[in-house]
């Protein structure tokens, strides 16, 4: 029996002077590369869910949802109008227009390589329901389709950022993503913590080299959509604190001082809130302990 996978993203117009005016369409050609190349057992269906305006720029080897109706501007006030769509409203546009077992999101910067769902295939095959790849970042030189075997080359560095999330369908109508739009910090954030929350063997990837994006920079500017989403999350985390489990973060098996050491090294993972959560582990435990002997 196939594996059947749906991998969404969102397709638009970006302005000339965007880094994703070049990009996305790397992205979306690396996309049909990947597909195409994956072999009988993996049934892949690529998705797109997009704005009525946008609709034109959807390649024809992309599925379309239904149009998308809200964005972050229908969650609050801002002094510069960016119709940024809520990861929210997409994940359901692909669940309402996939049954596949899997769903994959990345952003549209994301190149895959072409043996992406085949690795893909492969790790679901060791029993993980979810899981998290982490990026390489290549120089910026490269701005045009016809750069991918070179892109493909060029190993590039780490990145300690969420960006690609594969997940299975049914952990979806689980996730507290509320008011999060994409395109701004804090979106990977609230999707891993959610993927920490509600999946049974959660795993991840920050060494694999099968997704690139082009540029070096890590951390992206504090604009006033930046500072939207840190409060949308940290409302988030509220709701999924009664869920969550610091053994089920990335490093947590490793010895102390490696794991705060990684977690602070990540800017998707915060030392401060982890270290609450080791304590109130830590006190359940001895409860437990001496509950024994009463």
């Amino acid at each position: 029996m196939s594996l059947k996978i749906a991998h969404i993203v969102n397709i638009f117009k970006p302005d000339y002077n965007s880094d994703l005016y070049t990009a996305q369409p790397i992205t979306l050609e690396s996309m049909r590369v990947a597909k195409n190349f994956s072999d009988s057992e993996i049934s892949i269906d690529l998705f797109s869910a997009h704005y009525p305006e946008d609709n034109d720029m959807v390649p024809s080897f992309f599925l379309k949802t239904t149009f998308l109706e809200l964005s972050v501007t229908n969650r609050g006030k801002f002094k510069t109008n960016r119709k940024l769509p809520l990861i929210s409203e997409i994940l359901q546009k692909l669940y309402e227009a996939s049954d596949a077992e899997y769903f994959i999101y990345t952003n549209n910067d994301i190149i895959l390589l072409p043996f992406f769902y085949k690795t893909v295939k492969q790790i679901i095959e060791q029993g993980h329901d979810a899981f998290i790849i982490n990026r390489r970042r290549i120089s910026s030189r490269f701005n045009k389709i016809e750069d991918l075997p070179l892109i493909y080359a060029e190993c590039g560095k780490k990145h300690p950022g969420f960006d690609c999330f594969v997940f299975k369908r049914e952990i979806f109508p689980k996730m507290h993503l509320d008011n999060i739009c994409i395109g701004v910090p804090f979106i990977g954030v609230t999707l891993a913590h959610n993927l920490f929350c509600f999946a049974r063997n959660f795993k991840l990837f920050d060494d694999l080299h099968i997704t690139t994006h082009i540029g070096l920079d890590i951390m992206g500017h504090r604009t006033e959509y930046y500072w939207h989403n840190r409060k949308a999350f940290n409302q988030n985390v509220k709701k999924l604190m009664p869920y969550l489990d610091i053994s089920k973060f990335p490093y947590y098996e490793e010895p102390f001082i490696i794991r705060y050491y990684k977690w602070g090294a990540n800017p998707s993972l915060f030392v401060f809130m982890n270290f609450k959560m080791e304590i109130k582990r830590l006190l359940k435990k001895i409860k437990l302990f001496f509950n024994r002997f009463v």
